[in-house]
């Protein structure tokens, strides 16, 4: 698609959006239901191209990873999306009464979204499926690191939807930036904070609002009384879905001192009861490029340079034969790392590593922990592992995140009627359920005056009779 194609695209969604400025609930509701067939029948064909697109992540992953998610966020909004629809009275103050006010919720008109490689199928669906459910036309441009997905996924939406209610733009990063300067009516951007920036800064040249999902470093704090065994099972999960390429995956440890060498130990233990092998298996995801993988490899170097101790994992069974890989996927399957002796100099702790590697710093007290967590940006997750309610409730007072859970990782995410979203540097706006369909409206402040309204002794001229008047107001406020 070239830019004149792209903006006679937009103009058509433009010009559709103000042509029906409100869209009926079944209509709303009967995209959706489009939106969940598509998913329902062409999920194999949408597993079969991410799994094209990493070289090993199997559809089973992609399953739980991308379509159960969406299937969860489908269901919860068709159940509530009347409710969400309707207009929401409001009470009057006393020197407007007799009149009544309501809150109508309206759609914005035409919603761009700039989805990532890392869960392709669902990062590009969710915030899409939200834009429908409050009546909105989407732009999606898919990331050009899964090509194979973005493929499939405009060529579903071509089928199930008009180009002007939902459209598909495949292209490379200049088609993003070409999206992005479109006079829109609401832009959703999930990536990098660097890139995050740049969207930014391009959609303020037409005042256009945004939803910036980014990333950063998100802390796992170890409390002192935890269980060693289940946290590491947990946090291995959440650190290894997906090979680390998650968003909210825990980027670094902050573990009582003295505490490493057991924790290694059961984090050994937890690594290998979820991936027994990492090369060939198909749950254990690749990393999605070389340059990628490259990347990780040179983060590892230096930190070991500068006197870390990497440990990588052992696995305990042996992989099968390389025929099962796709592509060179097998080659980029990276073995689990842990990171003793990490530093704050080393770059692994300066940016979002985005792999299968665990830095940990050692703390002696809680307050360390949180003036660590406290002098960097405000991450987009946090995790606390513990069972003190006090140092709990202390950790959630005085951090800033975009979303934590407690004694799990990643489950927050989950649950829809969490909204989901970061702070500061790991993004502005959230979305997933109630919050996300308010995300994508417009909402309308109504006032329906009484024949009866006394609005008339509030207009000059301000005499005696308007002093009398204003004096009573002071007295009933």
């Amino acid at each position: 698609m070239n830019p004149d194609d792209l903006h006679a695209l937009f103009q058509r969604q433009h010009a559709a959006s103000r042509a029906q400025p409100h869209v009926p609930l079944s209509l709303r509701r009967e995209r959706l239901q489009r939106l969940g067939r598509l998913l329902q029948e062409h999920a194999p064909v949408l597993a079969a191209a991410v799994q094209a697109d990493f070289g090993m992540r199997s559809p089973l992953l992609t399953e739980v990873a991308d379509f159960f998610v969406l299937r969860a966020q489908l269901a919860h909004t068709l159940k509530h999306l009347e409710r969400w629809s309707r207009p929401s009275k409001v009470s009057t103050p006393l020197f407007l009464q007799p009149a009544r006010a309501w809150i109508e919720r309206q759609p914005l008109g035409v919603v761009g979204v700039i989805s990532p490689w890392n869960y392709p199928v669902q990062l590009a669906l969710a915030p899409a499926m939200s834009a429908l459910a409050a009546g909105n036309r989407v732009l999606l441009k898919p990331s050009e690191l899964t090509p194979h997905t973005s493929a499939q996924l405009a060529r579903l939406v071509r089928q199930f939807f008009d180009p002007e209610e939902f459209a598909v733009l495949q292209g490379d990063a200049a088609m993003a930036a070409q999206l992005a300067e479109l006079p829109l009516d609401h832009l959703v951007f999930t990536g990098s904070t660097a890139v995050g920036r740049k969207v930014a800064q391009a959609a303020a040249a037409h005042l256009t609002p945004t939803t910036l999902e980014l990333g950063g470093k998100s802390p796992c704090i170890v409390d002192v009384d935890c269980d060693l065994q289940d946290a590491a099972l947990k946090i291995a999960h959440g650190k290894l879905l997906n090979a680390g390429q998650t968003c909210i995956a825990p980027d670094y440890l902050l573990l009582p001192r003295g505490s490493e060498a057991a924790f290694a130990q059961a984090y050994q233990a937890a690594v290998v009861r979820l991936f027994p092998y990492f090369q060939g298996h198909p749950d254990y995801a690749s990393i999605i490029s070389m340059r990628h993988l490259q990347r990780l490899r040179g983060l590892l170097q230096q930190a070991q340079a500068m006197g870390a101790q990497l440990l990588p994992m052992q696995p305990t069974a042996g992989s099968p034969e390389p025929e099962q890989s796709l592509g060179d996927g097998r080659a980029r399957q990276m073995t689990p790392v842990l990171v003793l002796g990490a530093n704050l100099q080393m770059q692994l702790m300066q940016e979002e590593i985005f792999g299968p590697v665990l830095p940990v710093l050692s703390y002696d007290q809680l307050d360390e922990a949180i003036a660590h967590i406290n002098a960097g940006p405000r991450p987009l997750a946090l995790y606390w592992f513990g069972r003190s309610t006090s140092r709990r409730d202390e950790v959630l007072r005085r951090t800033v995140s975009g979303g934590v859970t407690v004694n799990d990782t990643l489950m927050h995410i989950a649950h829809d009627n969490l909204p989901f979203g970061g702070v500061g540097d790991s993004g502005w706006g959230a979305y997933h359920g109630e919050q996300g369909y308010l995300r994508f409206c417009h909402q309308k402040s109504v006032l329906a005056q009484s024949r009866l309204g006394l609005g008339h002794l509030l207009y000059p001229p301000y005499g005696p009779r308007f002093q009398r008047v204003m004096g009573l107001l002071r007295r009933l406020l």
